[in-house]
């Protein structure tokens, strides 16, 4: 779920609709701010398509994964390359789902950055992301990175995470003149300084044909894993 951004303003056909959880899988429309553009917040489609991908959009998200794109990789793929030195953009959010591995099962934990500010406890945050756009049409993936000694804890089978990016850094990720060099220690080193809570939630998270876009889905659940 996003809430306003406080320095940027919806585009004006921008018809947001705030969700407390969506499966990426469904490419659902995220929150995002553009390169050069850092007052104006526009929808996008999670899951970037690049041109190539755009004369059969189905096809294309049935071969290809493109929620997110790794770091490392990101100037040496032909799917993100072009998207890494052009277009970049901050994706907003309050809050992320990641998985635990316990034994045998998997938990979902919800992870997100506790504030006053808001009425629910949880701070807006940007990740930092890259996004394609061809004819009107916008799609944008998350970047990730090797994850930190707490992400590592959750998200302990591929130990990855997504880049929140510090707030200091907001302006220089979306500044068009920086070069491969710049956009890297960014990645690299811009991690958010503030501190994130995780708790577990309900395993219905993963049922393909539950409702998992209600507030409910944020609750806590203990299953007293080694986590836990």
């Amino acid at each position: 779920m996003v809430k306003k951004n406080q320095n940027a303003l919806f585009y004006k056909n921008f018809d947001y609709e705030p969700f407390y959880h969506a499966n990426g899988f469904q490419h659902p429309t995220v929150s995002i701010i553009k390169l050069g553009e850092p007052h104006t917040i526009y929808p996008s489609t999670w899951g970037l398509v690049p041109d190539w991908g755009l004369d059969d959009v189905t096809s294309f998200r049935k071969k290809y994964n493109t929620l997110n794109a790794k770091s490392e990789t990101l100037f040496t793929s032909n799917m993100y390359k072009e998207s890494a030195l052009e277009k970049r953009c901050l994706i907003i959010a309050d809050g992320f789902f990641e998985p635990h591995r316990s034994y045998d099962e998997s938990i979902p934990y919800y992870c997100y950055i506790p504030s006053t500010e808001f009425s629910d406890g949880r701070d807006i945050f940007v990740f930092t992301g890259i996004y394609n756009e061809l004819s009107g049409v916008s799609s944008c993936s998350i970047i990730t990175t090797e994850a930190n000694d707490y992400f590592a804890e959750i998200h302990n089978i591929r130990k990855r995470m997504p880049i929140v990016l510090d707030d200091n850094l907001k302006g220089e990720w979306l500044n068009e003149k920086i070069n491969k060099s710049q956009i890297t220690e960014i990645m690299n080193d811009g991690f958010t300084k503030k501190e994130f809570k995780a708790h577990s939630v309900s395993k219905g998270l993963y049922q393909k044909k539950a409702n998992t876009n209600i507030s409910s889905i944020l609750d806590q659940v203990n299953y007293n894993t080694l986590f836990d």
